[in-house]
């Protein structure tokens, strides 16, 4: 007897057998239990998940021989000739190879004669976004007032390229793809049954290649069958994936967390001398973070590896995503790269020169509550002399906005004694030196530092530089960098000199 692929073998024949479509199952089943029996039925989702075999599923649910019900019999002689495809009333059409009008027309010509051996003549039309447009006018009619004992089954993996027409007339049922989990549970059952030995995170490895698929998923299963002779296990299954093996991207978040470059350095030379695929070693590092992230919100979950588990405790959550979003664009930027292994280096080595910024807790803020004991004449306090860039680095800490925002901005920071803030504000802003405004700016001070604190707005006729000057010479600075970039760019002299040309300074400006 010839050998049966697994995704053949292993194809549902009832409800029950389902995997991962339950919404689906509840909705046909219902259906045929109250007899509110659609005339055309519309499965989308992407491959593998189960759109035609819950459609022959439901073929066989209208033509048992015991009446039309959601449990079959599947011993009566329509319900074997539809599980072996040979049911007269069952036509399945490949809409991918029979795409013209003239395909069509032919298959609706039998429309109209009654069904040869069961209740219902189903019309099962896979990848109808195929049909041409000519092709769709042509089934619309028939769509619209089929003849009582006739039902249309389509599926298709892209939905979108359906006329709305089509849509509107069918009772769309929309599959979703099938969790790794639930994949991961079902080949093991199937391995049990097979009486195949395997490794638990060798299936699990299967079922996130499938990528939501269930007949990706036994199809690879197959493959692996093969590849291991019968004992499936994780490093024969990573090498037939040719995935890399967790150990080595473990030891590359070990040098991360340690800041060692050199350790980062070569753990990747490590990788590169065994032909490793870098993008989807990335794709590798982007699933072990996304599962430390879930570690350290979620304690204790029955799959979370020890080591899971360690990295969860070593990486703060910032620094955790922060690594998640470079590893992210360095996987899409991976290809501008000169080689694939200089691309990856650079992604680890960003991941080792950044570091997240605490809000909470910034290091700004850190130097500003530093104590600086002062000596005065008339003072015995320790007090805390700021100079003004640390105060243009502590307003956006504020969180302040519109009149308060800019009185801060327009302030210079004296000093701190205690709880007690001195501000100087130039006399031409002294309008601004009202009574709610201060309030403001005084109970974000007071947020920020996490203390009552009093302030104290001083009038001064001095100059003073303020947030606010400091970044208009930023923009100044930049601004005349640019035009003195410009004016000394060799292209853009040849064009002066080529044209007789002008430079319009003033329209040059810097971001």
């Amino acid at each position: 007897m010839s050998y049966q692929v697994l995704a053949r073998k292993w194809r549902p024949h009832t409800f029950q057998q389902i995997i991962g479509q339950e919404h689906i199952v509840r909705i046909l089943k219902n259906a045929l239990e109250l007899n509110r029996l659609h005339h055309a039925y519309l499965f989308t989702g992407t491959r593998g998940v189960g759109k035609t075999t819950l459609a022959r599923l439901l073929a066989k649910c209208f033509n048992c021989e015991k009446g039309a019900t959601a449990t079959p019999c599947d011993t009566c002689k329509n319900c074997i000739a539809i599980d072996a495809g040979r049911f007269l009333d069952l036509l399945e059409i490949d809409a991918a190879s029979r795409t013209k009008v003239e395909d069509t027309r032919e298959l609706l010509e039998n429309v109209h004669y009654q069904p040869a051996e069961g209740r219902y003549k189903v019309y099962l039309i896979d990848e109808v976004h195929m049909l041409s447009g000519h092709s769709f006018n042509a089934l619309l009619k028939t769509l619209e007032e089929p003849p009582a004992y006739v039902k249309f089954l389509l599926a298709t993996t892209d939905p979108k390229r359906l006329p709305i027409t089509i849509l509107s007339r069918c009772l769309q049922l929309n599959l979703k793809r099938v969790e790794a989990s639930q994949i991961a549970l079902h080949l093991q059952h199937i391995c049990t049954s097979e009486k195949i030995a395997f490794e638990v995170p060798a299936l699990n490895l299967l079922a996130n290649a499938a990528e939501g698929s269930l007949r990706d998923a036994l199809s690879l299963l197959d493959q692996t069958i093969c590849y291991c002779n019968d004992h499936i296990t994780q490093k024969e299954t990573e090498q037939m994936l040719g995935s890399i093996e967790q150990e080595a991207l473990f030891n590359l978040l070990q040098a991360l967390f340690n800041q060692d470059g050199a350790q980062l350095l070569a753990e990747i030379k490590h990788l590169s001398e065994y032909a490793a695929d870098f993008q989807l070693a990335l794709e590798d590092l982007l699933t072990i973070l996304h599962r430390i992230s879930i570690a350290q919100v979620i304690k204790d979950a029955p799959d979370h590896s020890p080591d899971i588990e360690k990295f969860a405790q070593c990486f703060s959550h910032e620094e955790v995503q922060l690594y998640y979003q470079i590893a992210l664009i360095g996987r899409r930027d991976l290809p501008l790269a000169p080689n694939p292994e200089q691309g990856f280096e650079m992604v680890l080595l960003r991941m080792l020169a950044f570091k997240p910024v605490n809000i909470n807790n910034p290091p700004a803020a850190k130097k500003i509550i530093s104590p600086i004991k002062i000596k005065t004449k008339t003072e015995t306090a320790p007090t805390l002399m700021i100079d003004n860039y640390n105060w243009a680095q502590l307003l956006p800490q504020l969180e302040l906005n519109g009149l308060a925002y800019v009185l801060a901005a327009n302030c210079t920071l004296k000093a701190i004694i205690e709880n007690k803030i001195t501000l100087i504000l130039s006399t031409q802003h002294s309008a601004m030196c009202n009574k709610k405004l201060i309030e403001r700016v005084e109970q974000a001070l007071t947020r920020v530092f996490k203390k009552p604190m009093q302030l104290d707005i001083a009038l001064s006729t001095d100059e003073i530089d303020t947030p606010t000057k400091q970044q208009q010479k930023i923009k100044t600075d930049r601004a005349d960098a640019a035009k003195e970039a410009i004016k000394n760019d060799e292209d853009v002299r040849k064009i002066v000199d080529l044209f007789n040309a002008t430079i319009d300074i003033n329209s040059i400006t810097a971001l």
